[in-house]
């Protein structure tokens, strides 16, 4: 017997079949002597609407308002999910994220998960009770809802798992697990049957929405085996996320490719070359929330320098003014812009122990000929900024270099 987790989505439960669908899948892990805990979202629409409806009866809501309003639509599900469960002959108990104490800090809207109370899920589990748990809210230390934010579902889950010492936690979603690329671009894309957690928190963070970087960072901190499952086909394993295999570390060189197409790339010309330049740059740029990803400065020659780096597309009006402000500040030359960028990146646990996996990437893409504007790497990672009208054509033309394609 073993104690798993399932998490299902909101599309998963987006209709009173997909709820019934839920319901048989569990009572199946069930009927094979496994403890369950189920992790839903709000069924997909219910959170806009609640949304939408609290705007029409109140002038903007404040965060604390609009953390109760979207927590209801879990709220909504879970109610619905034991209802199923119970007319199939099960039990179940139902757990809000107050109710089962996910306690977590005042960050309303992007909360951090800070302990869960597992004694009463245990004894639930225990007496032969189906869990069913609201994801994506918690309380705070004063008894405030608060929620997670995006994707926050992956991290109620995860966090479940942890807090239970579950043997598994499943994540059901739309695809039927993680693929070496997204095969709407390369149709040869394979279902990985197994990744580390380096490697898909990598794939997380480059733009692969499979997973939630979050759940992802909580799964790999305490080693809970995760599996992405297709919540609309009964068969298939899906893709298990493990520690890394040192048995087969050497292979494949590359797992995947991932891929951003919102970047957008500033370089702050004729700065002048001293200590603390930097700092004048981004500074400014982090005061605002504003994510940066890749940093390159250019070497110094005649005491000045170029900077450049990436930021969010949808940031890149805010940026621009912000620059705008820096550069007087400091008597750059001139700033430059482009918001039409995207990033590439190949990701692979084996670039420990092969060379000329940068080589062959950068080759591959001369062959087509396509810029590479900006290069960042990591021990596992090598990410290449380029114009975005050449991205497709780039993730086919690596995913063939690599042969991700083959088993």
């Amino acid at each position: 017997m073993a104690l798993i987790v399932h998490k299902y989505g909101g599309t998963s439960v987006g209709d009173p079949e997909r709820i019934r669908n839920v319901a048989r899948r569990v009572a199946r892990f069930h009927g094979q002597g496994h403890q369950v805990v189920v992790v839903v979202s709000a069924m997909s629409g219910e959170t806009n609407r609640l949304i939408a409806l609290a705007k029409a009866v109140s002038n903007a809501p404040e965060p604390r308002e609009l953390d109760v309003v979207v927590s209801t639509g879990e709220q909504v599900t879970i109610g619905l999910l034991c209802m199923a469960l119970h007319a199939a002959g099960l039990k179940a108990k139902s757990y809000t994220g107050g109710q089962v104490k996910i306690l977590t800090d005042s960050a309303h809207t992007k909360a951090r998960i800070l302990n869960i109370e597992e004694v009463p899920v245990r004894r639930d589990l225990d007496e032969g009770n189906i869990v069913v748990v609201a994801g994506f809210q918690g309380v705070d230390e004063l008894g405030n809802i608060t929620t997670l934010g995006r994707g926050g579902s992956d991290t109620t889950a995860v966090a479940m798992a942890a807090a239970l010492r579950a043997d598994e936690c499943h994540i059901y979603t739309d695809v039927d697990g993680v693929y070496t690329t997204d095969p709407r671009i390369v149709p040869e894309a394979r279902k990985l049957d197994a990744i580390t957690f380096e490697e898909m928190l990598e794939m997380a963070s480059l733009g692969s929405k499979v997973l939630q970087i979050r759940a992802v960072e909580f799964a790999g901190k305490y080693k809970v085996k995760l599996r992405v499952l297709s919540s609309f086909e009964d068969e298939g394993e899906g893709t298990l996320i493990t520690v890394e295999d040192n048995e087969n570390m050497e292979q494949p060189i590359i797992s995947g490719i991932a891929f951003n197409r919102d970047e957008a790339k500033f370089t702050v010309l004729g700065v002048p070359d001293k200590p603390g330049i930097a700092y004048q740059i981004l500074g400014p740029v982090a005061d605002q929330n504003i994510d940066v990803d890749m940093i390159i400065q250019n070497t110094g020659h005649d005491g000045t320098t170029d900077f450049s780096f990436t930021v969010g597309r949808g940031d890149f009006d805010k940026t621009r003014q912000i620059l705008d402000g820096v550069r007087q500040h400091i008597g750059a030359r001139q700033i430059e812009g482009d918001d039409c960028m995207a990033k590439v990146s190949v990701v692979g646990v084996g670039m420990r122990s092969h060379p000329g996996v940068a080589s062959r990437m950068f080759r591959t893409l001369a062959e087509e000929g396509i810029n590479i504007k900006m290069i960042s790497t990591s021990e596992i990672k090598i990410s290449v900024v380029i114009d975005e009208k050449y991205l497709e054509l780039a993730v086919r033309v690596l995913h063939q270099a690599f042969e991700l394609e083959r088993a």
